[in-house]
């Protein structure tokens, strides 16, 4: 029986990266794949035994009616471990990125322009982003940062739930792709002393006089003892993915040590667990496994 990952999500959030990085990876890859068409393509790879893993990228070009249809299709789906991914970005974003690349969006008229494609694109594919395993916001990811993801999420070991600890600065906005969000603003901030105000939370002077501070120990126990006792149930109930995200002021101290911290933790116990820090140029992207810089 065929494994099946379903790549989804608007024009110009990258799908095709994500198709090609599974491509290079030994999937048998299809673009634009009909939903119609969706059921047959299984039934027939599972009956040749010819293909073991298969990815399709199903987006707005689709029929209406069928992505209307998605979920009763995916459901009739005789497919061993189905992923369905759903990238997306800030509709700036991928304004930015279509002005940039000058192609035209798929849904865009003479009556429509861009901005309001991209929102129709939205509703078109709102069934799909809904029942998504995993969401990828690439707002803010490089094409070499969005390839490593894809490969580290989307082909790590199935069997246990993949975590990623994700530091982040709310004057930027929350991740979209955030399972759980943690807010540690109220912590003591080290940009306040001058010394440690250019170093970020995964230099040692900064991790220093963080643990100096009753507070930020506090913190790390009551999140740390949080997701102990609830990440076991998510598993039980089938999740997949889960990412949690710690956000600070500015993504550059406190927001990057307890990641860090949570990180190490949970790469003790768990056997898919990524880290990614992503105001922090040089030191994004996810490792597994590993110690603090």
């Amino acid at each position: 029986m065929v494994s099946l990952v379903i790549i989804s999500g608007r024009s110009g959030s990258g799908k095709s990266t994500a198709l090609h990085v599974l491509e290079d990876m030994g999937f048998y890859c299809i673009d634009n794949l009909p939903v119609s068409l969706i059921n047959s393509l299984i039934q027939r790879l599972n009956q040749t035994q010819t293909v073991s893993r298969v990815a399709v990228s199903i987006d707005a070009r689709n029929i209406a009616d069928d992505l209307a249809n998605f979920a009763e299709a995916v459901e009739s789906l005789d497919a061993d471990n189905l992923q369905i991914v759903y990238l997306d970005a800030a509709s700036p974003c991928l304004v930015k990125r279509f002005s940039e690349t000058r192609r035209k969006h798929p849904l865009s008229t003479s009556e429509r322009d861009l901005r309001a494609a991209l929102e129709y694109e939205t509703e078109l594919l709102d069934g799909i982003a809904s029942g998504a395993d995993l969401t990828i916001d690439t707002t803010s990811l490089t094409i070499h940062e969005l390839r490593d993801l894809v490969r580290s999420r989307i082909t790590g070991n199935r069997q246990d739930l993949a975590l990623l600890f994700q530091s982040f600065a709310f004057k930027n906005g929350v991740p979209v792709d955030a399972d759980m969000v943690f807010d540690v603003r109220c912590l003591p901030n080290p940009h306040w002393v001058p010394s440690l105000r250019q170093l970020t939370g995964l230099d040692l002077p900064v991790r220093t006089f963080l643990e100096a501070q009753s507070e930020v120990g506090d913190m790390l126990a009551d999140i740390q003892s949080f997701l102990e006792r609830w990440l076991p149930k998510f598993e039980q109930n089938g999740r997949s993915y889960v990412t949690v995200a710690i956000g600070c002021t500015g993504g550059q101290h406190r927001s990057v040590y307890l990641t860090d911290k949570l990180y190490l933790v949970f790469s003790e116990a768990w056997s898919n667990v990524q880290v990614r820090h992503r105001e922090l140029s040089g030191a994004t992207g996810s490792r597994t496994k590993g110690a603090a810089t």
